[in-house]
């Protein structure tokens, strides 16, 4: 796999850490850096492990659908990029703080194993789809950790600095990208 391609999807992947990170930093006002940093190393091993497991599950069950797989890498992709558009558009977020606060706490470790767990669900799918055209996961999975730790870190900084101005945006963008990927595998494949 292209390691541009590899970085775009870690990229895209890492958006929803990344959108976590700075609305938690925003929300919560005296997030310490401890906690900015816990928060980006439980987002990058859960995006880290999660493909590992979506490839796992697509190796067992890659002999069944050889025929139609980039169909599915698409679909998959596809669903994961359009969920990622709609959850960011403006219509669709939460208006009450407090709420979203006590709902994205970061300094609560079950809040935070959950918010990494969400977070991550999209990477499984991206690993299942990797097994199903056949790419190794090792490389991609630590690549795709070590970038959604980085953005991670840096969305704490950035909550810090400039609030929820982005939080929508990122969203979409991260969507828009894995739909690209999606539709570069589906016309590598066809062609």
């Amino acid at each position: 796999m292209d390691i541009f391609i590899l970085i775009g999807i870690a990229v895209g992947l890492s958006l929803d850490a990344f959108t976590v990170s700075v609305t938690n930093s925003t929300i919560i006002k005296n997030l310490e850096l401890r906690h900015g940093l816990r928060m980006s190393v439980f987002f990058g091993f859960f995006q880290m492990i999660m493909p590992i497991i979506g490839w796992a599950a697509g190796l067992t069950f890659s002999q069944y659908i050889q025929g139609f797989d980039h169909w599915i890498a698409f679909g998959l992709l596809a669903f994961v990029g359009g969920r990622m558009i709609w959850s960011g558009l403006p219509m669709n977020k939460q208006t009450d703080s407090s709420n979203n606060e006590n709902n994205q706490d970061c300094r609560n470790l079950p809040t935070l194993f959950v918010l990494s767990i969400a977070t991550s669900i999209d990477a499984m799918a991206v690993g299942l789809s990797f097994a199903l055209i056949e790419i190794s996961i090792i490389f991609p999975a630590i690549i795709i950790g070590i970038i959604t730790f980085l953005m991670s870190l840096i969305g704490y900084f950035i909550g810090k600095r400039i609030g929820e101005k982005l939080d929508f945006k990122l969203e979409v963008i991260g969507g828009i990208i894995l739909i690209g990927i999606g539709i570069k595998i589906l016309f590598d494949h066809i062609m």
